[in-house]
């Protein structure tokens, strides 16, 4: 598979393509937003990984403009604007998926992978889902529907557990293992502040995350 590197440090780059390389990664590279969108139009590697402080145009022109251009190439946003708020300019300007510097190797490659599936339709088995909920089993990202759903790691921990019993209810105490592993100083409630968060995050989009009393929560997907 052919990877498009955009990434303007030298030695991260050159670390990054020779980890990717010794992944089975064809990997070609630039540093330049307007390079990057020409390769992107006119090589189409199967996919980009992109740094959004770019020099000639950033990042988000770049996907803005690829985009808009309705070219397809799945990209992954690699940087080190790691707020809430980037990540979703990101991924509203047209990115597949998000990864804040520094990143774990073995998880980048899961995501560059799930993305490849996807592309090439080759989808079945490698999800979890709840109504328009999924989860990626390889790389552990949660989607509504096409669109990727921002969490905290918390968040994420709760809401794998939950989603691999969709419909039936899980402990609280079972969720809280999950949630704080080796935590011994956090407050059992600390578990109904993080399903507080996700029942934020999860509202208006089908999915319901249900509290009951004395057993603990389910997720279920609303047309259920």
């Amino acid at each position: 598979m052919k990877l498009l590197l955009v990434e303007d440090d030298p030695s991260l780059a050159q670390a990054l393509r020779l980890a990717l390389e010794r992944r089975g990664f064809e990997v070609d590279g630039c540093s330049d937003g307007t390079e990057a969108l020409q390769r992107l139009r006119h090589q189409r590697p199967d996919l980009a990984l992109l740094d959004l402080t770019i020099p000639g145009l950033d990042g988000l022109q770049v996907l803005h403009k690829a985009r808009a251009e309705g070219l397809p190439v799945p990209i992954i946003v690699l940087t080190a604007r790691g707020a809430v708020g980037d990540r979703v300019q990101g991924l509203n300007a047209g990115a597949d998926d998000y990864l804040a510097k520094p990143f774990d190797l073995d998880e980048l490659e899961a995501r560059i992978r799930a993305l490849l599936r996807r592309a090439h339709g080759d989808d079945s088995g490698a999800r979890v889902a709840c109504g328009p909920l999924s989860m990626d089993r390889e790389s552990g990202a949660f989607y509504l529907g096409d669109q990727v759903l921002e969490l905290t790691p918390r968040e994420q921990a709760l809401l794998k557990a939950l989603i691999a019993k969709p419909g039936h209810a899980v402990a609280k105490e079972k969720l809280f293992r999950v949630v704080f592993p080796m935590e011994d100083t956090i407050q059992f409630e600390a578990i109904e502040v993080v399903a507080y968060r996700l029942r934020k995050k999860l509202a208006g989009s089908g999915i319901s995350l249900i509290t009951l009393r004395g057993l603990g929560y389910l997720l279920r997907a609303e047309s259920e």
